[in-house]
Protein backbone atom coordinates (compact mmCIF):
# COMPACT_ATOMS: atom_id res chain seq x y z
CA UNK A 1 0.00 0.00 0.00
CA UNK A 2 1.24 3.48 -0.88
CA UNK A 3 1.99 5.66 2.13
CA UNK A 4 0.12 8.93 2.53
CA UNK A 5 2.03 11.85 4.04
CA UNK A 6 0.08 14.63 5.80
CA UNK A 7 0.99 18.28 5.59
CA UNK A 8 3.17 19.79 8.30
CA UNK A 9 1.69 22.39 10.63
CA UNK A 10 2.14 26.13 10.19
CA UNK A 11 1.65 28.99 12.61
CA UNK A 12 -2.03 29.91 12.64
CA UNK A 13 -3.29 26.40 11.90
CA UNK A 14 -6.29 24.95 13.70
CA UNK A 15 -5.79 21.81 15.75
CA UNK A 16 -8.86 19.86 16.84
CA UNK A 17 -9.03 18.10 20.21
CA UNK A 18 -11.07 14.89 20.16
CA UNK A 19 -11.79 12.20 22.77
CA UNK A 20 -11.88 8.79 21.03
CA UNK A 21 -11.15 7.00 24.31
CA UNK A 22 -11.73 8.69 27.66
CA UNK A 23 -13.68 11.93 27.87
CA UNK A 24 -12.35 15.47 28.06
CA UNK A 25 -14.68 15.83 31.06
CA UNK A 26 -12.20 14.00 33.31
CA UNK A 27 -9.47 16.57 32.61
CA UNK A 28 -9.32 19.37 35.20
CA UNK A 29 -9.85 22.98 34.19
CA UNK A 30 -6.31 23.91 35.29
CA UNK A 31 -4.74 21.19 33.11
CA UNK A 32 -6.94 22.24 30.18
CA UNK A 33 -6.02 25.91 30.52
CA UNK A 34 -2.30 25.21 30.62
CA UNK A 35 -2.54 22.82 27.67
CA UNK A 36 -4.41 25.39 25.58
CA UNK A 37 -1.88 28.07 26.50
CA UNK A 38 1.06 25.85 25.54
CA UNK A 39 -0.44 24.97 22.16
CA UNK A 40 -1.35 28.60 21.47
CA UNK A 41 2.25 29.61 22.20
CA UNK A 42 3.23 27.25 19.38
CA UNK A 43 1.01 29.36 17.13
CA UNK A 44 -1.91 26.93 16.97
CA UNK A 45 -5.62 27.66 17.19
CA UNK A 46 -7.20 25.11 19.56
CA UNK A 47 -10.77 23.89 18.99
CA UNK A 48 -12.71 21.03 20.56
CA UNK A 49 -14.95 18.41 19.00
CA UNK A 50 -18.68 18.62 19.60
CA UNK A 51 -18.87 15.55 21.84
CA UNK A 52 -15.50 15.78 23.58
CA UNK A 53 -17.05 16.41 27.00
CA UNK A 54 -19.75 13.78 26.76
CA UNK A 55 -19.20 11.34 29.65
CA UNK A 56 -20.87 8.03 30.50
CA UNK A 57 -20.37 5.50 33.31
CA UNK A 58 -17.14 4.38 31.63
CA UNK A 59 -15.66 7.92 31.60
CA UNK A 60 -16.10 7.88 27.83
CA UNK A 61 -18.91 8.63 25.38
CA UNK A 62 -21.04 6.71 22.92
CA UNK A 63 -19.42 5.01 19.96
CA UNK A 64 -21.46 7.15 17.58
CA UNK A 65 -20.38 10.39 19.28
CA UNK A 66 -16.72 9.44 19.03
CA UNK A 67 -17.08 8.32 15.42
CA UNK A 68 -18.84 11.58 14.51
CA UNK A 69 -16.08 13.66 16.12
CA UNK A 70 -13.33 11.79 14.27
CA UNK A 71 -15.13 12.09 10.93
CA UNK A 72 -15.87 15.79 11.44
CA UNK A 73 -12.26 16.52 12.36
CA UNK A 74 -10.91 14.81 9.25
CA UNK A 75 -13.59 16.30 6.97
CA UNK A 76 -13.24 19.91 8.17
CA UNK A 77 -10.83 21.68 5.77
CA UNK A 78 -9.98 24.24 8.46
CA UNK A 79 -8.57 21.56 10.75
CA UNK A 80 -4.91 20.83 10.00
CA UNK A 81 -4.11 18.52 12.90
CA UNK A 82 -5.95 16.27 15.35
CA UNK A 83 -4.85 15.70 18.93
CA UNK A 84 -6.43 13.17 21.28
CA UNK A 85 -7.47 14.21 24.78
CA UNK A 86 -6.13 11.21 26.71
CA UNK A 87 -5.92 7.43 26.44
CA UNK A 88 -8.14 4.78 28.03
CA UNK A 89 -9.16 1.31 26.92
CA UNK A 90 -11.96 1.41 24.37
CA UNK A 91 -10.85 3.00 21.11
CA UNK A 92 -10.99 -0.47 19.56
CA UNK A 93 -14.79 -0.09 19.61
CA UNK A 94 -14.50 2.39 16.75
CA UNK A 95 -12.57 0.44 14.14
CA UNK A 96 -15.47 -1.17 12.26
CA UNK A 97 -17.44 2.08 11.97
CA UNK A 98 -14.71 4.43 10.81
CA UNK A 99 -14.97 5.80 7.28
CA UNK A 100 -11.48 4.99 6.05
CA UNK A 101 -12.13 6.48 2.63
CA UNK A 102 -12.99 9.81 4.27
CA UNK A 103 -9.77 9.67 6.27
CA UNK A 104 -7.75 8.70 3.20
CA UNK A 105 -9.14 11.59 1.17
CA UNK A 106 -8.47 14.12 3.95
CA UNK A 107 -5.00 13.26 5.29
CA UNK A 108 -3.85 15.26 8.29
CA UNK A 109 -1.77 14.88 11.43
CA UNK A 110 -3.36 12.57 14.01
CA UNK A 111 -1.46 12.36 17.33
CA UNK A 112 -1.84 10.56 20.68
CA UNK A 113 -0.56 7.45 22.43
CA UNK A 114 -1.45 4.56 24.76
CA UNK A 115 -4.93 3.25 23.82
CA UNK A 116 -4.81 5.46 20.71
CA UNK A 117 -2.20 3.01 19.35
CA UNK A 118 -5.09 0.81 18.21
CA UNK A 119 -6.59 3.58 16.08
CA UNK A 120 -3.26 4.74 14.68
CA UNK A 121 -2.09 1.36 13.44
CA UNK A 122 -5.54 0.50 12.07
CA UNK A 123 -5.70 3.77 10.13
CA UNK A 124 -2.24 3.13 8.69
CA UNK A 125 -3.18 -0.44 7.76
CA UNK A 126 -6.41 0.60 6.06
CA UNK A 127 -5.37 3.84 4.38
CA UNK A 128 -1.59 4.17 4.32
CA UNK A 129 -1.87 7.45 6.24
CA UNK A 130 1.07 8.05 8.54
CA UNK A 131 -0.13 8.82 12.08
CA UNK A 132 1.85 9.91 15.13
CA UNK A 133 2.49 8.46 18.55
CA UNK A 134 3.08 11.47 20.74
CA UNK A 135 1.60 13.65 23.48
CA UNK A 136 -2.09 13.90 24.19
CA UNK A 137 -3.76 17.28 24.64
CA UNK A 138 -3.71 16.58 28.39
CA UNK A 139 0.07 16.03 28.31
CA UNK A 140 0.53 19.71 27.52
CA UNK A 141 -1.15 20.49 30.85
CA UNK A 142 1.81 19.11 32.81
CA UNK A 143 3.44 22.07 34.56
CA UNK A 144 7.02 20.85 34.94
CA UNK A 145 9.45 18.72 33.01
CA UNK A 146 7.91 18.65 29.53
CA UNK A 147 10.10 21.13 27.66
CA UNK A 148 11.55 18.14 25.80
CA UNK A 149 8.01 17.11 24.77
CA UNK A 150 7.17 20.55 23.42
CA UNK A 151 10.49 21.01 21.61
CA UNK A 152 10.26 17.60 19.93
CA UNK A 153 6.57 18.14 19.05
CA UNK A 154 7.49 21.40 17.37
CA UNK A 155 10.43 19.88 15.52
CA UNK A 156 8.35 16.99 14.23
CA UNK A 157 5.23 18.86 13.18
CA UNK A 158 6.21 22.33 11.96
CA UNK A 159 7.68 22.49 8.43
CA UNK A 160 9.67 19.32 8.98
CA UNK A 161 11.33 18.55 5.66
CA UNK A 162 14.62 17.12 6.92
CA UNK A 163 15.47 14.09 9.00
CA UNK A 164 15.16 14.26 12.79
CA UNK A 165 17.49 12.54 15.23
CA UNK A 166 15.59 11.41 18.32
CA UNK A 167 17.84 12.30 21.24
CA UNK A 168 17.39 11.24 24.85
CA UNK A 169 16.04 13.66 27.44
CA UNK A 170 18.21 14.76 30.37
CA UNK A 171 15.66 13.92 33.06
CA UNK A 172 12.53 11.80 33.37
CA UNK A 173 9.67 11.33 35.82
CA UNK A 174 7.23 8.61 36.79
CA UNK A 175 4.63 10.25 39.00
CA UNK A 176 0.95 11.15 38.85
CA UNK A 177 1.71 14.76 37.98
CA UNK A 178 -1.96 15.61 37.40
CA UNK A 179 -2.63 15.02 41.12
CA UNK A 180 0.19 17.25 42.32
CA UNK A 181 1.84 19.64 39.87
CA UNK A 182 4.32 21.03 42.41
CA UNK A 183 5.86 18.07 44.23
CA UNK A 184 7.56 16.10 41.49
CA UNK A 185 10.48 13.66 41.39
CA UNK A 186 12.89 13.63 38.45
CA UNK A 187 15.59 11.06 37.66
CA UNK A 188 18.74 11.41 35.54
CA UNK A 189 18.30 9.74 32.16
CA UNK A 190 20.99 7.22 31.24
CA UNK A 191 20.00 7.47 27.58
CA UNK A 192 19.38 4.70 25.07
CA UNK A 193 20.41 1.27 26.30
CA UNK A 194 21.77 -1.21 23.76
CA UNK A 195 20.29 -4.70 23.96
CA UNK A 196 21.80 -5.91 20.66
CA UNK A 197 24.09 -4.18 18.20
CA UNK A 198 23.20 -3.71 14.57
CA UNK A 199 21.89 -1.39 11.89
CA UNK A 200 18.53 -1.32 10.10
CA UNK A 201 16.10 0.86 8.17
CA UNK A 202 12.38 0.19 8.15
CA UNK A 203 8.81 1.30 8.77
CA UNK A 204 7.77 2.18 12.32
CA UNK A 205 4.93 -0.02 13.56
CA UNK A 206 3.53 -0.42 17.06
CA UNK A 207 3.36 1.83 20.10
CA UNK A 208 1.61 0.53 23.19
CA UNK A 209 2.14 -3.22 22.89
CA UNK A 210 -1.07 -4.27 24.66
CA UNK A 211 -3.22 -2.00 22.50
CA UNK A 212 -1.33 -3.01 19.38
CA UNK A 213 -1.84 -6.71 20.01
CA UNK A 214 -5.62 -6.23 20.01
CA UNK A 215 -5.33 -5.96 16.23
CA UNK A 216 -3.81 -9.41 15.71
CA UNK A 217 -5.86 -11.67 13.46
CA UNK A 218 -7.91 -8.78 12.07
CA UNK A 219 -7.81 -6.77 8.87
CA UNK A 220 -6.75 -3.77 10.96
CA UNK A 221 -3.31 -5.23 11.74
CA UNK A 222 -0.51 -3.60 9.74
CA UNK A 223 2.11 -5.77 8.07
CA UNK A 224 5.33 -6.38 10.00
CA UNK A 225 7.45 -6.92 6.89
CA UNK A 226 10.39 -4.50 6.99
CA UNK A 227 9.15 -3.02 10.28
CA UNK A 228 11.09 -1.44 13.09
CA UNK A 229 8.80 -2.41 15.95
CA UNK A 230 8.30 0.20 18.69
CA UNK A 231 6.95 -1.24 21.97
CA UNK A 232 6.03 0.18 25.38
CA UNK A 233 3.50 -0.46 28.12
CA UNK A 234 2.50 0.85 31.51
CA UNK A 235 2.27 -0.75 34.93
CA UNK A 236 0.94 -3.39 35.83
CA UNK A 237 3.03 -4.70 32.90
CA UNK A 238 5.71 -7.07 34.23
CA UNK A 239 8.61 -8.83 32.55
CA UNK A 240 6.49 -11.99 32.30
CA UNK A 241 3.71 -10.03 30.60
CA UNK A 242 6.19 -8.49 28.17
CA UNK A 243 7.54 -11.96 27.35
CA UNK A 244 4.02 -13.23 26.57
CA UNK A 245 3.21 -10.24 24.36
CA UNK A 246 6.49 -10.60 22.52
CA UNK A 247 6.00 -14.32 21.89
CA UNK A 248 2.48 -13.68 20.64
CA UNK A 249 3.87 -11.29 18.03
CA UNK A 250 6.68 -13.68 17.17
CA UNK A 251 4.08 -16.29 16.17
CA UNK A 252 2.90 -14.06 13.32
CA UNK A 253 4.04 -15.24 9.89
CA UNK A 254 5.63 -11.94 8.95
CA UNK A 255 7.44 -11.31 12.24
CA UNK A 256 10.51 -13.01 10.79
CA UNK A 257 10.81 -10.01 8.46
CA UNK A 258 10.96 -7.46 11.30
CA UNK A 259 14.21 -5.49 11.05
CA UNK A 260 14.68 -4.09 14.56
CA UNK A 261 13.11 -3.31 17.94
CA UNK A 262 12.91 -0.09 19.96
CA UNK A 263 11.62 -0.33 23.54
CA UNK A 264 10.14 2.62 25.39
CA UNK A 265 10.87 3.29 29.05
CA UNK A 266 8.87 1.12 31.46
CA UNK A 267 7.44 2.47 34.69
CA UNK A 268 9.34 1.91 37.93
CA UNK A 269 6.61 -0.29 39.41
CA UNK A 270 6.99 -2.76 36.53
CA UNK A 271 10.47 -3.64 37.85
CA UNK A 272 11.71 -4.12 34.28
CA UNK A 273 15.32 -2.99 34.16
CA UNK A 274 17.71 -3.03 31.24
CA UNK A 275 19.62 -6.04 32.52
CA UNK A 276 16.44 -8.12 32.61
CA UNK A 277 15.46 -6.86 29.16
CA UNK A 278 18.82 -7.89 27.75
CA UNK A 279 18.53 -11.37 29.26
CA UNK A 280 15.00 -11.78 27.93
CA UNK A 281 15.54 -10.51 24.38
CA UNK A 282 18.87 -12.17 23.79
CA UNK A 283 17.33 -15.53 24.73
CA UNK A 284 15.05 -15.41 21.67
CA UNK A 285 16.55 -17.15 18.62
CA UNK A 286 14.17 -15.33 16.29
CA UNK A 287 15.61 -11.98 17.42
CA UNK A 288 19.22 -12.86 16.77
CA UNK A 289 20.86 -10.44 14.37
CA UNK A 290 18.33 -7.63 14.99
CA UNK A 291 19.40 -4.28 16.43
CA UNK A 292 17.50 -3.74 19.69
CA UNK A 293 17.58 -0.68 21.95
CA UNK A 294 15.71 0.16 25.16
CA UNK A 295 14.99 3.12 27.45
CA UNK A 296 13.72 5.31 24.61
CA UNK A 297 11.68 8.37 25.56
CA UNK A 298 8.19 7.10 24.84
CA UNK A 299 5.60 5.28 26.92
CA UNK A 300 3.90 6.09 30.21
CA UNK A 301 6.67 8.10 31.83
CA UNK A 302 7.54 11.69 30.97
CA UNK A 303 8.93 13.14 28.81
CA UNK A 304 8.07 11.42 25.54
CA UNK A 305 9.09 12.05 21.96
CA UNK A 306 6.79 11.99 18.93
CA UNK A 307 7.30 9.41 16.19
CA UNK A 308 5.43 8.55 12.97
CA UNK A 309 3.62 5.23 12.78
CA UNK A 310 4.18 4.22 9.18
CA UNK A 311 7.14 6.58 8.81
CA UNK A 312 10.65 5.44 8.00
CA UNK A 313 13.36 5.23 10.64
CA UNK A 314 17.04 4.33 10.66
CA UNK A 315 18.36 2.52 13.72
CA UNK A 316 22.05 2.21 14.50
CA UNK A 317 23.44 0.63 17.68
CA UNK A 318 27.09 -0.23 18.09
CA UNK A 319 29.05 -0.50 21.34
CA UNK A 320 28.08 2.69 23.23
CA UNK A 321 26.70 4.57 20.23
CA UNK A 322 23.02 4.74 19.29
CA UNK A 323 21.37 6.76 16.55
CA UNK A 324 17.62 6.80 15.92
CA UNK A 325 16.75 8.92 12.90
CA UNK A 326 13.30 9.71 11.54
CA UNK A 327 13.32 10.32 7.80
CA UNK A 328 11.33 13.19 6.20
CA UNK A 329 7.60 12.49 6.24
CA UNK A 330 5.59 15.52 5.22
CA UNK A 331 4.14 17.23 2.20
CA UNK A 332 4.99 20.79 3.23
CA UNK A 333 2.64 23.57 2.18
CA UNK A 334 5.29 26.29 2.38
Amino acid sequence: MKKIFPNALNVGDEIRIIAPSRSLAIISSSVRSLAISRLEKLGLKVTFSKNAEEKDQFDSSSIQSRIDDIHQAFADPCVKGILTTIGGSNSIQLLQQLDYELIKKNPKIFCGYSDITTLQNAIFAKTGLITYSGPHFSTFGCLKGIEYVIDNFHEMFFKQTKEVDLLSSNLWSDDEWYLNQEERTFFPNNGFQIIANGEARGTIIGGNIESFRLLQGTSFMPQLKDAILFMEDNYPMTLDDLDRHLHSLMLLDDFQKVRGLVLGRFQVASKIDNGLLKTLFLSKKMLQGLPIIANADFGHTLPIFTFPIGGNVRLFSQESQVRLTIEPMYNCTV
